[in-house]
């Protein structure tokens, strides 16, 4: 069920209706209805993955109470252990298997032997790398002692198939998310208006701008092309596009959560206005980057271990955020290539105006070169787009190509500013009433004007 469609319209309003009258002020009955409403929205892709969603949660219900309870820490290793070789054992059935039987098939192949390794015929259930890794840092939490475990089922149930967030994110703390579980939720009339006016926006960014640019990312990048300039403008257009595709979820995600009286975490705060790497990825996919670095990097040695290990901890932590996206070369590449820039330029900071747009400038080329190998669908194709980077050629269709691109490009650029500025991540919601009424009725206008009734899917629904 996608938040853009109109299936989950509906669900919405009866949910909400529910939530506002059976549940009202009784927190064991709401935490019972999104349950159920979570585990109904999950179904509508697949009803058989419910059991699988149920069945990791459960087993991770049961080894965050034994974690508590041993005081022996060579078995509460064990238990944790259990915990991460599951989650990821599953994951990697489900989403790795067939790429690395794939693949060493392939290399056995070019080595003149016969095809040993076998597929599997699986589908990959929505949203899986996110629950997973929500519910895996619950234990890893739990063992750490930062959280106590939960001992009502229902609540931790909750906790992981929350549906605003449960196919895309973010990826919650157990620490900032499980506690609103058991708390009264306070829900005014701010919190209602700012969770609608980030409703809007997030349809706005997806419906509106990624949308439209779809059509010309998909153009260039299902095909070999030849021209720089086309090559430039399509990898600047997908770097628009995933950005509003998935902050645009988030914001949905973060509007439905309000309303319901929780607050999710920031997901996205404005990436492209970084000037070092390692800033951009303080500002990008905010959850994801902040889980590997305390459940990866900093486990690893992080920083502390000198200049070597660093750079190595580094390449292994971003390897593992690229191949966490999808099981492709193109994803490990594109990890490993934000990985070795991170590493470069480690102890750069901008310390004045001229250095500060020189970092901009060099981040940016690292982010859209890296959004380049992301979106390409081989090896073959990114070494034909890096080589064809800097050719001067210029189809006859480029102008009309630039003309749209130029449209949705400029609300992309309006909205940034408007954004930074006001140091606000919703900037409409803090408008007077008639202003914030005029703005949201024309974000609503231009939504049903592109709005196709079945929903098209977030890209980050494939990871």
């Amino acid at each position: 069920m996608l938040f853009n469609s109109s299936s989950f319209l509906i669900f919405f309003v009866v949910f909400i209706s529910l939530y506002f009258t059976y549940g009202r002020n009784n927190i064991a009955r709401r935490n019972l209805l999104i349950v159920v409403g979570s585990y109904i929205f999950y179904s509508f892709w697949d009803w058989r993955f419910t059991f699988l969603l149920f069945g990791s949660s459960f087993l991770d219900f049961k080894i965050g109470g034994l974690l508590q309870k041993e005081k022996v820490q060579n078995k509460r290793k064990k238990f944790v252990f259990l915990s991460i070789i599951t989650n990821l054992g599953i994951l990697f059935l489900f989403k790795y298997f067939n790429f690395f039987s794939d693949s060493l098939n392939i290399l056995l192949l070019n080595l003149g032997a016969d095809q040993f390794f076998p597929t599997a015929k699986v589908i990959l259930p929505v949203g899986i790398s996110f629950y997973t890794f929500q519910s895996l840092g619950y234990t890893i939490d739990v063992y750490r002692k930062k959280i106590n475990c939960v001992n009502n089922l229902i609540p931790f149930l909750a906790y992981v198939s929350f549906f605003p967030q449960l196919v895309a994110g973010p990826i919650e703390r157990s620490t900032n998310l499980m506690p609103q579980f058991f708390s009264v939720r306070e829900i005014n009339n701010e919190k209602i208006k700012l969770g609608f006016n980030l409703i809007i926006l997030g349809l706005f960014k997806k419906i509106v701008i990624a949308d439209n640019l779809s059509p010309l990312v998909d153009m260039v990048y299902s095909q070999t092309v030849n021209s720089g300039p086309i090559i430039l403008l399509a990898t600047i257009a997908f770097g628009i596009q995933i950005y509003c595709d998935f902050s645009g979820y988030s914001d949905i995600a973060r509007g439905i959560a309000y309303i319901l009286g929780f607050k999710l975490m920031v997901n996205f705060n404005l990436p492209y206005f970084a000037t070092t790497p390692k800033e951009f990825w303080r500002r990008w996919h905010i959850s994801l980057s902040t889980w590997f670095r305390d459940y990866v990097y900093i486990p690893l040695g992080g920083n502390k271990s000198g200049k070597w290990k660093t750079i190595r901890n580094l390449l292994l932590t971003m390897g593992l955020a690229g191949i966490w996206h999808g099981a492709g070369w193109n994803f490990i590449l594109w990890g490993l290539w934000h990985g070795l820039m991170l590493s470069i330029f480690v102890n750069f900071k901008p310390t004045n105006f001229i250095s500060n747009i020189l970092g901009w400038l060099l981040t940016m080329f690292i982010v859209f070169y890296g959004w380049l190998l992301f979106r390409c669908h081989s090896i073959e194709q990114i070494i034909n787009f890096s080589l064809n980077f800097c050719s001067t050629d210029f189809p006859a269709w480029f102008g009309d190509y630039l003309i749209v691109f130029l449209i949705y490009g400029f609300v992309f650029i309006f909205l940034q500013l408007w954004k930074k500025i006001t140091s606000e991540l919703c900037p409409s919601a803090n408008l007077n009433t008639f202003l914030n009424t005029t703005v949201l009725g024309f974000k609503i206008y231009l939504i049903v004007l592109f709005w196709d009734p079945k929903g098209t899917q977030f890209i980050y629904f494939q990871f």
